[in-house]
């Protein structure tokens, strides 16, 4: 049997095509969960992917990796400093993503690690991502990293509304039983 050698890296120029196409897997992936529809336009990065990628890759205030088995790019992640109103700074995972071939063998567990140790040495409180609502295996991939929820965000489609859950079959039986 051949170790799988995982790991992470900082991203370079050379792996900006790699990353848009990761990011737009990951997007297509989350924009399917349950509170997906929102989350695609309002969390999810903008469009168009490879510009923000090449800004957030020059940027002090970011920091884009890539996960790789055996050398090659599978996942990608990225945190960004978030200034809080006492002037402190917390990291937030606003990317991880992992191919879902390349998954259960610790590329994703090195990505948060990298990020993780750039939030602290970066003199973050503390880490803050999001997991939708559902998703137990994001829930429990944060929580091995001793994330816990901080905040639950609550939401009502509006019957009618386009391009909602409420739209597409969420509507007052789904809101009775508390599904959002």
């Amino acid at each position: 049997m051949t170790a799988i050698d995982e790991g992470a890296r900082l991203a370079t120029e050379a792996d900006i095509d790699a990353l848009a196409a990761l990011a737009d897997r990951g997007s297509t992936e989350m924009s399917s969960l349950r509170g997906g529809s929102v989350w695609s336009r309002l969390e999810a990065r903008p469009e168009p992917l490879l510009a923000g990628l090449t800004e957030d890759l020059r940027s002090d205030e970011v920091c884009l990796i890539v996960g790789t088995i055996d050398g090659a790019v599978v996942g990608y992640g990225a945190a960004r400093l978030v200034a809080l109103h006492d002037g402190a700074l917390l990291g937030r995972v606003e990317d991880i993503y992992v191919m879902p071939e390349a998954r259960g063998v610790g590329v994703g567990e090195a990505m948060m690690d990298v990020l993780l140790g750039w939030a602290q040495g970066r003199g973050c409180v503390g880490v803050d991502s999001l997991a939708l609502p559902g998703d137990r295996e994001t829930k429990n991939f944060f929580e091995t990293h001793g994330m816990v929820a901080r905040s639950i965000i609550v939401h009502r489609a509006l019957p009618g509304a386009a391009g909602t859950e409420a739209s597409a079959g969420s509507g007052p039986a789904r809101q009775a039983r508390g599904d959002p």
